[in-house]
């Protein structure tokens, strides 16, 4: 009984900074070169964690009724699978109906077309609104009583006083402490990237 109460007191009150993400693509190099030329890498903007990049490539994408957000930023490296994780306002906006998903849950999620200055792709499924999450090195789950996959809930304590319940925990050796939402769910509690939130389950 002891040992979990300790371990329940080890995740309640586990802070965690937050970063908001912003819209984004991620590519395979065939896209990649479809969209920017034979041959083409992409660029290095700025380091992020678990070896990942933003690029200094944007591109426009466009949803089934030809409505379109311009300059959404691609991150590196390529991937297996082209990817567009965009907020619930953005599908409103496009015209698509984004799936709530997890990166790399693909299948059967909405189609979406990416156009960059030399081509365009279409993409049969892969656009999604990514959950919410948290991503932790072991070291950090260990500390903060939690495992990859587990789903907990943070709280944030400022004028707007918000929880959010189903936060999947998200391991691996290469990732920085970082609560990742989307840009609808800071501007409607007031987050900014740098705030913290407090694991409470």
């Amino acid at each position: 009984m002891d040992s979990l109460k300790e371990e329940n007191k080890s995740v309640s009150g586990y802070e965690v900074p937050i970063g908001v993400s912003a819209r984004h693509v991620h590519l395979t190099q065939a896209d990649v070169e479809t969209l920017f030329g034979k041959g083409y890498t992409l660029t290095k903007k700025k380091e992020l964690m678990g070896g990942q990049f933003a690029s200094n490539e944007l591109v426009t994408i466009v949803g089934l009724k030809l409505r379109a957000i311009e300059n959404v930023r691609i991150l590196g490296p390529v991937r297996k699978a082209s990817q567009v994780e965009i907020s619930a306002t953005d599908a409103v906006k496009l015209g698509v109906k984004a799936p709530l998903r997890e990166s790399g849950d693909l299948k059967g999620s909405a189609p979406i077309a990416l156009v960059g200055p030399c081509g365009a792709i279409y993409l049969k499924e892969g656009c999604i609104v990514a959950k919410r999450h948290i991503h932790m090195s072991p070291t950090d789950a260990t500390r903060a009583g939690v495992k990859n996959g587990d789903v907990v809930s943070v709280k944030v304590d400022n004028e707007r006083a918000t929880i959010f319940n189903n936060v999947v925990i998200r391991v691996d050796p290469s990732f920085t402490l970082e609560m990742h939402i989307d840009t609808d769910e800071a501007n409607a509690a007031k987050i900014t990237t740098g705030m913290t939130a407090e694991l409470i389950r």
